[in-house]
């Protein structure tokens, strides 16, 4: 073996694991936050405290990011790191809730993040928190980054950020109006454009059938279109000029759909009536880029490959983008006052 002669010794990949684990349980964080967090799947987390050597080195990376233990320039992976604080912020104000309770989806949820990029205006908190209130677009009677009237349930402004957060009732802070999983929406925005939010399972609220057990097959089409036209609607109130070119970076993070079957349960009448084997999958990650004045026109063709990817979770694969633009069609056509 050759001398060392600048004194860096061999890494111990065991107690850089030890204190991986160490850190998160001080933290109070699941295997699932923590996989969530990292953008890998539970296995991959649980894989990684047993020790083993198959990771990836930017799995681990990202796992170990987490927690302190990389050391990395600061100023790669802005919306990363906007992720990461929001993510942060949630488990902040969701800890010292019951381990059940439907605002810390026990059953799993969905995640949503975007950011602009180009040639945007500059607003203050003040300025940006009526700009989001203009954006909102009100397809369902639940839209996503929703803006509420009420004093304790507004959006605030917390570190640099807007921020809502609607917990469920009886917790003791706050009350909401419903307390299920799907109405327990955290989400926060910053003037940059980079937005963030995270919700529970519609599913997983209803009496017909047990939590953690269906997955519809139409309502990753209706929230991921609603999210994606937020996202063109906002780019038009922040772009410097008309003529100013945005682009859309976005990404969905599904988790807890192991066991689930797919369902059309929130739709009779759509034509995505799929049914495959249960998800043997936990999760799935699915992004996109695309130029925000292009978002309306092709929206079915943006979403197709996401869906697909949700459903091939499910053992689906034939989806047609007729399908898709179908249900688009009743999605564009929907109008919530």
């Amino acid at each position: 073996m050759p001398e060392n002669p600048r004194g860096i010794g061999p890494l111990s990949w065991r107690t850089l694991v030890d204190e991986a684990l160490a850190r998160r349980k001080e933290e109070r964080m699941t295997q699932r936050e923590h996989a969530a967090l990292a953008g890998v799947s539970i296995p991959t987390i649980a894989a990684f405290e047993r020790g083993e050597h198959t990771l990836t080195l930017a799995k681990a990376f990202d796992i170990l990011r987490v927690v302190g233990l990389l050391d990395e320039p600061a100023e790669g992976g802005a919306q990363d790191r906007f992720v990461r604080e929001s993510f942060d912020r949630w488990r902040t104000l969701t800890n010292d809730l019951p381990s059940d309770s439907p605002a810390r989806f026990p059953n799993g949820s969905y995640r949503f993040d975007y950011c602009l990029e180009g040639d945007l205006k500059s607003f203050a908190l003040t300025e940006f928190e009526h700009i989001l209130n203009n954006a909102v677009t009100r397809h369902t009677g639940w839209p996503v980054f929703m803006m509420l009237t009420r004093e304790d349930l507004a959006p605030r402004e917390v570190g640099g950020a807007i921020e809502v957060w609607l917990p469920p009732e009886g917790d003791g802070i706050r009350r909401n109006i419903l307390s299920d999983p799907a109405h327990c929406d955290f989400w926060r925005a910053v003037p940059s454009g980079r937005l963030f939010l995270i919700r529970g399972y519609q599913e997983d609220g209803q009496e017909t059938f047990p939590p953690a057990s269906v997955f519809d097959t139409t309502l990753p089409v209706w929230r991921m279109g609603e999210a994606l036209l937020h996202a063109e609607r906002l780019a038009g109130l922040m772009r410097k000029d008309p003529e100013s070119q945005i682009t859309v970076r976005f990404r969905a993070l599904y988790t807890g759909l192991t066991g689930r079957l797919l369902r059309n349960w929130a739709n009779p009448i759509s034509e995505l009536m799929f049914e495959g084997r249960p998800a043997r999958s936990d999760e799935v990650l699915l992004e996109t880029e695309v130029a925000a004045v292009d978002i309306s026109s092709r929206l079915a063709d943006i979403l197709f490959p996401m869906v697909s990817a949700v459903y091939e979770r499910f053992g689906v694969v034939g989806l047609t983008t007729n399908r898709i633009q179908a249900e688009v069609g009743r999605l564009l056509s929907s109008r919530m006052r």
